[in-house]
């Protein structure tokens, strides 16, 4: 093992063994080595004459750059555009993304948690996962509604096994199925994925729903479980019923026992609308973990980031940087909230017509950008297949009954007729 990566390894063990003993095989290798990153980072803070270290071209102390390229850029300097970031982000950035989770989670106010480190958005983020806590066989725990992503990234890339359980248990998140399924797990470590609101099915978990899961990994931790839990936050925020928990289930698990390692997820992807940014951030939290322990996590991370894209987009997140800076954000932020809480109550309402029970049942949902239905006499992909063909609608198969649509890209106006088309296709298909 590399001198570094055991050093990193020993500040942890010395914090919390269990935490530790969470991490894969390669997770305990992965260091960040004191190659040109490092040396670069060392010598920008001191090499006060010549700076002889990093990759790039300069001119008059700043990036080379086109004029052409920089006009696209307002009130940017060439610097914040053109350069390499740091391998673990932009610290400025980093430090405001956490100001405004602790905004977003009150509860994580008083609790010790990790600087967020830049991720190029959520996947990448899962993935980073993945690298540092999944062996090949890994079990990890997750309802049979998910993101079909997370089959690539954990077990086509790392082997992992899946344990699935029901979604719903009617019209709630299924806690028993939740808890049966968590206690047949035979190892000391489980690994569980919480993706609220939820991609596909557009379910967020409620208040009390929350502190019942809450419950039940105390229960498992306090048995002697090692426990990870990874939460997927891709869409928090768009909450559109009053019931719903408001916080990440991060902000209660961040420092609930010592043997739960809590990891959010999140970024401007949805929350701020910036898609195309790929800005994300990973966040460790664990009871006794230290700065130091935090820093270590930060560097295996870092390695990973270094061993596979080197370093996250300058440009974005500068932009980003100062959109948080400014803050002026959330009122744009509560005006495009408004337009898509508009779009889901016209779902809600259209959904009430009775004709529409004969075709199909709409699981619940009550957040984010999805709802799916489940098809009573169609195959899913025949009906989107000619939705497509002969309507030119566009929706997505994702079982062989059930088919997920988008409400966040259709206009208020046109839920009503995009719902009717899809009931007078399945009628023609019915007949045929």
């Amino acid at each position: 093992m590399n001198e570094l990566a055991y050093k990193l390894n020993e500040t942890i063990k010395r914090d919390n063994e269990k935490i530790y003993e969470l991490l894969s095989e390669l997770g305990k290798e992965l260091y960040f080595p004191r190659g040109i990153l490092f040396q670069g980072a060392e010598a920008k803070k001191k090499a006060h004459k010549f700076n002889a270290t990093i990759g790039i071209a300069t001119e008059k102390g700043a990036p080379m750059h086109f004029k052409e390229v920089l006009s696209y850029f307002n009130n940017i300097e060439p610097n914040n555009i053109f350069n390499y970031a740091p391998a673990s982000g932009r610290i400025k950035l980093r430090t405001l993304w956490k100001q405004k989770m602790i905004e977003d989670n009150p509860s994580l106010k008083d609790k010790k948690i990790s600087l967020p480190i830049v991720t190029n958005a959520i996947t990448h983020g899962l993935s980073i996962c993945a690298d540092l806590f999944v062996d090949k066989g890994s079990k990890i725990i997750l309802p049979d509604k998910i993101w079909g992503n997370y089959k690539l990234i954990f077990g086509l890339r790392r082997g992992a096994e899946f344990i699935q359980y029901q979604f719903f248990d009617d019209e709630r998140f299924n806690i028993n199925g939740f808890k049966d399924t968590i206690k047949s797990i035979k190892e000391d470590k489980i690994i569980i994925i919480f993706n609220f609101p939820n991609n596909p099915i557009g379910y967020s978990i409620t208040e009390n729903e929350g502190n019942e899961i809450v419950s039940i990994l105390l229960e498992l931790a306090d048995a002697g479980k090692k426990i990870l839990i990874i939460n997927d936050d891709a869409y928090f925020g768009l909450f559109y019923s009053p019931e719903i928990l408001k916080e990440s289930l991060f902000a209660y698990l961040s420092d609930a026992h010592q043997n739960i390692l809590a990891v959010k997820l999140d970024g401007v992807t949805k929350e701020e609308f910036l898609w195309g940014f790929r800005v994300g951030f990973i966040t460790f939290g664990a009871k006794n973990l230290t700065e130091e322990s935090y820093k270590a996590f930060e560097e295996k991370t870092m390695g990973i980031i270094r061993g596979t894209i080197s370093n996250c987009s300058m440009p974005t997140q500068s932009i980003v940087e100062k959109m948080l800076e400014r803050g002026t954000f959330r009122k744009e932020q509560k005006e495009k909230f408004s337009i898509l809480e508009k779009r889901y109550r016209k779902v809600k309402e259209i959904l009430r017509n009775k004709k529409y029970l004969d075709i199909w049942d709409p699981y619940p949902f009550n957040s984010g950008y999805f709802l799916c239905l489940k098809l009573k006499s169609l195959d899913a992909e025949k009906f989107r297949k000619t939705l497509l063909d002969k309507y030119g609608i566009g929706i997505i198969a994702t079982a062989k009954n059930e088919v997920r649509i988008a409400f966040s890209c259709i206009e208020e106006n046109s839920i009503e007729p995009l719902f009717e088309t899809l009931y007078k296709c399945a009628l023609e298909l019915l007949e045929h």
